[in-house]
């Protein structure tokens, strides 16, 4: 007895449905295998990504504070320069300055040198003798001298008076006695031209007008009619100085006298 074709056929289609199911099966898990590979993949380069964003944002920021660093740095190098050079105006203003004190300083040391020389002692030489005198003697020895030459007697008389009791001591002193009894014998005042001529002789025998002084008080002793004297004083004179020109004067007077 043979068999009926439906189980054959049931069983067919049995195993068809379980190989289509299989396969769909199949299919359904390579679909989810791949999307998760893909969100998997996707997660990934979402994190690369923000690593990145992150990285160019990290390196933004530091680069914004090395500008805003090198910024300051101009900036701290630009108030330094500035500095220095105020720094160096000051310095250069300081020097300035400082020369500027020194010449008024030795300005003033000269102007104090200039004026201390008018009252200090300086070296003078009058007839034929050098001696230090204050600048005071030499203006009133010249002022005296100037009075004589201008031919005033009378006065240059006083002034030369005054000038010896003032400066008893002066290194003008002969001098100024020389010219003191040339005056007084100008204004006929023979004995006061005798006495500061001897006074003269005696204070300063080796001066160079001395035998000039000897030879006035023989001219003032003739004035007073004692020749005498005169004589006596020529001779002395002729003794005392015999290569001078006064001693020639002496000389011929006395060859006169006889």
């Amino acid at each position: 007895m043979s068999r009926s074709p439906a189980p054959r056929l049931a069983a067919v289609a049995l195993g068809c449905w379980m190989l289509l199911a299989s396969s769909a099966h199949a299919a359904l898990f390579e679909d989810d295998e791949a999307r998760k590979a893909i969100l998997d993949l996707r997660a990934k380069v979402d994190m690369i990504s923000q690593k990145a964003a992150e990285d160019v944002r990290r390196a933004s920021e530091e680069n914004s504070q090395l500008r805003r660093s090198l910024l300051d740095l101009q900036s701290q190098i630009e108030n330094l320069r500035n500095d220095m050079a105020r720094q160096r105006g000051q310095d250069e203003q300081l020097a300035r300055d400082v020369a500027e004190v020194q010449r008024r300083l030795k300005d003033q040391a000269q102007g104090v040198d200039e004026r201390l020389r008018k009252f200090e002692p300086s070296k003078v030489s009058v007839d034929g003798k050098e001696f230090t005198a204050d600048p005071a003697e030499v203006r009133e020895f010249d002022a005296a001298l100037a009075v004589f030459r201008g031919g005033d007697f009378v006065a240059a008389q006083n002034a030369f008076t005054a000038f010896t009791k003032r400066y008893p001591q002066s290194g003008y002193g002969p001098s100024a006695l020389f010219w003191l009894g040339n005056a007084q014998y100008a204004n006929k005042d023979y004995k006061g031209a005798v006495t500061n001529f001897r006074t003269m002789l005696t204070s300063a025998a080796d001066h160079p007008r001395a035998p000039e002084a000897a030879l006035s008080i023989a001219n003032c002793q003739m004035e007073l009619k004692d020749s005498k004297a005169a004589r006596k004083t020529l001779e002395d004179l002729v003794k005392a100085y015999p290569q001078s020109e006064a001693a020639s004067a002496a000389k011929d007077r006395l060859s006169k006298l006889k």
